[in-house]
Order: structure tokens, then sequence, then C-alpha cells
């Protein structure tokens, strides 16, 4: 039997999927006393469930909605596993599902609320939105004929998506203009930009990841091409800030990891019974031909960021800077319940950085820790307290750790991790550590056994 299914990582806070065929089989010769006893015991187990949601049906104060009770016990029943695993209802599914594309049809604008209103932060390049000439710090009042003032942000960003070809008309309050503007804008498809990059210092290659969406390697190669051909010769190396990114796609994760890896293990994956393992390898092809890598890491930086890190870690491919990553080593599966019924999303397995390390509840430690000067005012709210921390998380061998700091500078000139970063690919001297390695001549080899998908 082949059973669609997605395999996903993320953080406490967010998730994506990548499909996969898994060939599950289930098949039982022979069941003994002690299975028996514990098949009767299930089956007792349902029955009593039976007999409660017969009574709720018959007797709570008022009539419930039969749906909502079982979507609620199903609820239950995945969120006492443990805090990644869930169910998703068919709205859940279709919005986790426009996440992990990274595509939608849409304007092209990033907004944010401000006093009940929708704010712009920028439009995207090439879009409608940008076409049409919205700007950064337009307010969003009216979207076609009904009021923004009431609705969530949530709610107006999915008013603002749909079908490609279809139009929206918006009512824009613009600093400077008297009157309110009308544009009206046709939906087109929108990619999500989850890689941004900037020349730092004259001659060095920074690329911020946001998340790990289908778009995601694709966006760091043209990048990267971009950027060696803009810095030529005076390019020094290539900081990658994976800081905050809350993980995503299994499958992105392996694939950038691969694209400054020259050969090696990237990550293993293990589930309940030992052939399940799987491990994912590098391929020839180091697109940034050796130069020196720096990643930049910290509390917020969970799941696919995290084995990305490990994997050029271990291989001494780059130097980590920063404070401890977040500690969420384990794998979700994305298994569809069929039309209109939504999808569980249901921890499946365990990473493994290429050295055999879980990260699990512990979190990546840099090679060398930069704490930021954090203002007054957010010095209580600029630590992610890590898996660790989380109610019901998978436990793991050894101490665990929570707690590290995420707080990043929003002026990259009081960033310190990030000057750390620029001054060891400059040569200057850092009292935590050496420079980074270039190539990864240092790597361990480990075989490699390709991943069915």
């Amino acid at each position: 039997m082949m059973r669609k299914t997605s395999v996903i990582l993320l953080s406490a806070a967010t998730g994506a999927a990548l499909t996969l065929f898994v060939t599950q089989p289930r098949s039982v010769l022979m069941m003994g006393s002690s299975a028996r006893a514990a098949t009767s015991d299930t089956y007792r187990q349902l029955n009593l469930f039976g007999d409660v949601f017969e009574r709720v049906r018959s007797d709570y104060v008022e009539k419930p909605d039969d749906s909502k009770l079982v979507e609620s016990a199903i609820s239950g029943m995945l969120a006492g596993l443990d805090p990644h695993s869930s169910y998703m209802d068919a709205k859940s599914f279709r919005d986790m599902q426009v996440q992990t594309r990274g595509e939608f049809g849409g304007l092209g604008i990033e907004v944010t609320m401000e006093d009940g209103l929708i704010k712009v932060v920028s439009p995207i390049d090439d879009t409608p939105a940008s076409k049409a000439g919205i700007m950064a710090n337009d307010i969003i009042t009216n979207l076609d004929d009904e009021a923004v003032q009431g609705l969530t942000l949530n709610q107006a960003v999915e008013k603002m998506r749909g079908p490609v070809n279809t139009k929206i008309r918006l009512k824009i309050i613009r600093k400077g203009q008297d009157n309110p503007i009308e544009v009206t804008l046709v939906r087109d498809n929108i990619r999500v930009r989850s890689v941004r990059a900037r020349v730092e210092q004259d001659d060095i290659a920074y690329i911020r990841v946001t998340t790990f969406n289908e778009q995601t390697t694709e966006g760091l190669k043209r990048e990267i091409g971009n950027l060696s051909n803009q810095l030529g010769d005076k390019l020094k190396g290539y900081i990658i800030d994976l800081r905050n990114n809350p993980g995503g796609l299994l499958e992105e994760a392996v694939t950038v990891s691969d694209t400054f890896l020259e050969r090696g293990e990237i990550v293993s994956t293990r589930g309940r019974n030992a052939e399940e393992t799987q491990r994912r390898a590098a391929h020839s092809g180091d697109l940034t031909k050796g130069k020196p890598i720096i990643v930049l890491v910290n509390g917020g930086s969970a799941s696919a960021s995290e084995i990305v890190a490990g994997a050029l870690q271990d291989h001494k491919r780059a130097t980590l800077v920063g404070t401890r990553s977040f500690g969420k080593g384990s794998v979700q599966t994305i298994i569809p319940l069929g039309s209109g019924n939504g999808a569980l999303r249901l921890t499946t397995a365990r990473y493994f950085t290429p050295s055999g390390k879980s990260i699990q509840a512990k979190g990546i430690v840099p090679d060398i820790e930069v704490l930021q000067d954090v203002p007054d005012e957010l010095k209580t709210r600029t630590d992610t307290k890590g898996e660790a921390s989380l109610r019901g998380h998978l436990k793991t061998d050894g101490d665990e750790k929570t707690g590290s700091q995420s707080y990043v500078p929003p002026d990259a000139k009081d960033d310190k991790a990030l000057k750390t970063a620029a001054d060891l690919l400059h040569g200057i001297k850092s009292t935590a550590t050496a420079a980074p390695a270039t190539g990864d001549k240092a790597a361990v080899e480990k075989p490699a056994n390709k991943a069915a998908n």
C-alpha cells in the first residue's frame, strides 16, 4: 500500500511540508497471547470513548456539533504525544500547503497590522503591487467594499490572496496625500522570498535565509551567483544568516547544505524501527568554490536551520557564530486524511547530524558565542526558551539545555554577531576560536544511502 505523506521539520511556531511516497507494510503473521491481551484492552478503551461520546451528545447542556467533538478528540490525542504532533483541519492543511510551496495567488505585498489597519511593509519587486505603485508605509483601509478595521491580520491576508487573474480593489491612505487612493489589482502568482542577500563591507556576500520552503534552494543558488558575479575576485567569503529561522522542509535543508559541500553525509533520520533509518549525502559541486563560510545562529534557529548548521559544522565547512540554537531534533510527517478531512502532523523520526549527534532538547552550540547588547525595555523578551522547555517534548540522553538569546539588532551596525563574522572573514583574530575552515577537506566520510523519495 502506498500512502502519500509529507515530511516536515518545524519549530514550536511554524512548519512546512515535502511530498514523499512511503511504503509502510503492516502485515501480522501470528498474534501471541500478550498481543491479544493488549488488543483487547485497546478495544475496551475505545468502547469507553464511545460511551463518553454518546453521553456528551445526549446530555450536554447544549446540543454539541458531532464533527467538532471528533476533531477535538483527535486533537487531544495528538497533542498528548509531543508539542509538534497535531491535527490540522482542512483550512489549516491548505494554509500549510501554501506556506510550504512558497507561492500563491496574490498581490505581492508584505504587510503588518498597526492600530487595526493594514500597513504595507514593502511591495515585492515585479508583482501587481509594485507595478501599481503601492509603497512602503501605505495604509490599506478597505478591501473591495469591506473595511479592514475589525479584521485580524490573517483574515485580511486571506482576502488579498485568491485565484490568479482575479481582481481586488484597495483603498489606500498615503502620507502627503489629502484623499484616499483607490487602485484595482489583478492577482498573480507570487513567490515568497525566503532568501535575501546583500554585499557587506564591500567584499562579503551576506545571505539571509528566513524559512525553508520549496523556493529556498533555488533562491540561495540565484543569490550566490549574483553576489559572486558582483564581487568577483574581491569576494572574501559568505555569511549565511539562519537566526530566527524556524525551519521548514527537510528536503530543502538537505539541498541547501549540499550547496556548500562536496561530499559526506548531511543528515540521518531514525524512526522507531531500525529499518526506517535514512541517510542523506552531499553531491559533488560546492557552489561557493571553497570560499570561507560563517553561519549565524541563535535561540530562534530551529529544525531545518539546525540541520544545515550541524552539517556544515560537523564537516568543518563553516564556523558557527551566535548563541545556542533552539534544539528541535524531530521530524514530522504530514498524513492527508482524504478530501475535506485535513491531515495529521505526526512526529515519526529523530534526526542526527553527520557525526551522529542528536540536538533534541540540546541545540547546536556555536563555535564562537556572541551575545548581543539588548535594549533595557526588551531584556525580558529576547530569550527563546527552546525545545527543552516545551511541555511533553521528546526526551534525550544527557543534559538538556533551555533558553538562548534570540535578539537581532534592527540596525546592522549594532549587530555584534555580524561584526564578528565579518572580522573572521577579514582575518581579524577572534578571542574564541580560529578562522573558518575552507573547503571540506576535514570532513569525515560516511556511507551514503540515498533516501527513497
